[in-house]
């Protein structure tokens, strides 16, 4: 049986980001892939991270309410 993956999502409202973390891998390179969405890689290539800016002027209000939780944990 696969070993399940842990996605955690993280919220800053001080830099007003959205951090998705799909892996635990060392990042050892970083790409905007588009203005404000960054992608970090490992050294397999891999996107171990997820990184939006300005989310705020990306996500309606309802949306921005459920990522005040601080931390959560979905297994994938």
């Amino acid at each position: 049986m696969p070993q399940r993956q842990r996605i955690r999502f993280r919220y800053d409202a001080d830099v007003d980001a959205l951090h998705i973390q799909l892996g635990n891998s060392k990042i050892v390179e970083s790409d905007e892939v588009k203005p404000g969405i960054i992608f970090d890689f490992n050294a397999k290539s891999d996107v171990v991270r997820i990184e939006i800016l300005d989310v705020k002027r990306r996500l309606s209000k309802a949306d921005l309410k459920q990522l005040k939780v601080s931390s959560r944990v979905i297994h994938a």
